[in-house]
């Protein structure tokens, strides 16, 4: 009988541990907007710049009963691109995309890409990303986007495109 109880004891433990572990995973959304220029040139690369991005990382982790000290990895679930300004355009003008990610003291580092744009691309964009770990990018304070972008048409007016990103955060146990 004994050994039942200890077997059903160790069997709620794991299960109890599984379902705060579930507690400390949840996921932190960003918007940006960057402007693309109107184009001088067909085929060129060039980079834009986002405004730098306060992550309110220390807010958000409260919210989710955490710490900065607490988050074990932090990785990039999803991003996807929407032309906004001109209404009704797509991006069918960019033959290639790759975003980079930097902050204070930290190396720039490859975050997203589509490096064979369709010619049929919609209004939306979602871009492969990463599966490296970005915790210490997001643990500061602020971060900035770079996109190096090529284009294969002539823009004649400047695109405006939001840029929401998807960050998946998982925290330790209570601190185990």
């Amino acid at each position: 009988m004994k050994k039942y109880f200890l077997f059903f004891a160790l069997v709620a433990l794991f299960v109890s541990c599984d379902k705060l572990d579930e507690l400390t995973k949840f996921e932190m959304d960003y918007d940006q907007t960057v402007v693309i220029p109107s184009s001088t040139g067909v085929d060129l690369p060039f980079d834009v710049f986002t405004p730098e991005t306060e992550t309110n990382s220390s807010a958000e982790f409260e919210v989710n009963d955490t710490r900065k000290d607490l988050i074990e990895e932090i990785v990039l679930k999803k991003l996807i691109m929407t032309v906004e300004v001109p209404d009704g355009e797509d991006f069918s003008f960019l033959e290639s995309i790759i975003i980079y990610m930097s902050a204070d003291d930290l190396p720039e580092i490859k975050i997203a890409w589509n490096e064979e744009v369709s010619a049929t691309a919609g209004e939306q964009l979602e871009l492969v990303t990463t599966a490296e770990d970005l915790k210490e990018y997001i643990k500061k304070d602020s971060y900035t986007l770079r996109l190096k972008t090529i284009t294969d048409e002539f823009l004649s007016s400047d695109y405006e495109i939001n840029i929401a990103s998807t960050f998946f955060v998982d925290a330790k146990i209570l601190g185990l």
